[in-house]
């Protein structure tokens, strides 16, 4: 069995390979949560459903978001209805007393759907009302989420990394604090970040499920270390459980040129190096890393495969799995660079 860390598109479009490397059902991806947000009181799962979208044969490749081909003529007419009567479309938080009333999983992370700043496609928004009615039904979002990927016939075991709620909010230079989602989408990124905090995950835990995929050997994709991976290594535990079994990351970076997205910005701002020397700082547990040909970083003290780390389609995928397939090898035998 191998456990993937997902978040973001870096490690969903490695699973494209990684099933060929891989038997699918040995391989479990614990998903990160803390980008999930309760929209019009529909619970939005982000990342989770990225991978849920990929494995089921749907997901939209050109955004990385959402049902291929879907309609928005919900969102749309919700658009409009604002619009029509002058109100603002940005994010509209609930006040503070309705981020912590009610479903707990939802909290610190709720927003109006009037004017849903956030696109949400028909098909996609099903996914979300089945999810958050399963919730009020009495299920925890692991079993919510193992129900819709048996409907989307996933191969790979898809787990949230937590059934409790955190949230990944963005604190601004300007002294604004925001959801990950207002921060990205509404915002495109734009303010400067002067922190990122993780909040509730002190009172948070991983899952009995995600302890038990944590035991077997794991693989960080390219994903981006603060946003996409950092709410998981912050839930209590989950470190030390890195710390006792093999692992191996794949840099989203090629020296201190990042993929895409935010993450150098996002890195800086929490006093990290931008560059794949501050993954590697990020990330003390692991004991090897997959870095690009290009890439000059040395990494002395970790096994290190290197391979080209651009992941376009499935077979670039499938080379750099097995880059991480003999990662986690070498790793073993306690080879070094």
């Amino acid at each position: 069995m191998v456990t993937f860390l997902a978040g973001g598109t870096g490690t969903p479009k490695l699973l494209d390979g990684a099933t060929r490397v891989w038997d699918p059902s040995e391989i479990a991806v614990v998903a990160n949560t803390g980008d999930d947000v309760e929209l019009g009181g529909h619970l939005v799962c982000p990342d989770v459903d990225t991978v849920l979208f990929a494995g089921g044969g749907v997901l939209d490749r050109d955004l990385w978001w959402g049902i291929e081909g879907d309609t928005t003529a919900t969102h749309d007419e919700l658009r409009r209805l604002a619009g029509a009567v002058d109100v603002e479309t940005g994010p509209r938080y609930l006040d503070d007393e309705a981020q912590t009333a009610g479903r707990e999983i939802a909290r610190w992370r709720r927003f109006s759907g009037v004017g849903e700043f956030m696109e949400i496609g028909d098909r996609d928004r099903a996914v979300h009302v089945t999810r958050t009615s399963l919730l009020d039904e009495g299920k925890t979002l692991t079993e919510a989420i193992r129900t819709l990927a048996a409907a989307f016939e996933l191969d790979v075991d898809l787990l949230p990394m937590s059934d409790d709620p955190v949230a990944t909010l963005i604190h601004t230079a300007d002294g604004d604090t925001m959801h990950f989602q207002e921060f990205w989408v509404a915002h495109r990124a734009e303010p400067a970040v002067a922190d990122v905090e993780f909040r509730g995950a002190d009172d948070a835990a991983p899952t009995p499920e995600v302890e038990a995929a944590l035991d077997a050997p794991v693989v960080i994709g390219p994903s981006n270390p603060v946003t996409s991976i950092g709410p998981l290594l912050a839930l209590p535990g989950v470190e030390a459980a890195l710390a006792a079994t093999p692992v191996v990351a794949v840099s989203p970076f090629v020296g201190d040129e990042v993929f895409s997205g935010p993450a150098a910005d996002l890195m800086a701002g929490v006093g990290r190096d931008p560059s794949t020397a501050g993954v590697a700082e990020a990330y003390p547990f692991a004991d090897a890393f997959v870095l690009d040909d290009d890439d000059p970083t040395a990494l002395p003290d970790r096994h290190v495969e290197r391979t080209d780390t651009r992941i376009d389609d499935a077979d670039d995928a499938e080379r750099v799995a097995l880059a991480c397939e003999r990662a986690l090898a070498g790793s073993d035998a306690g080879v070094t660079e």
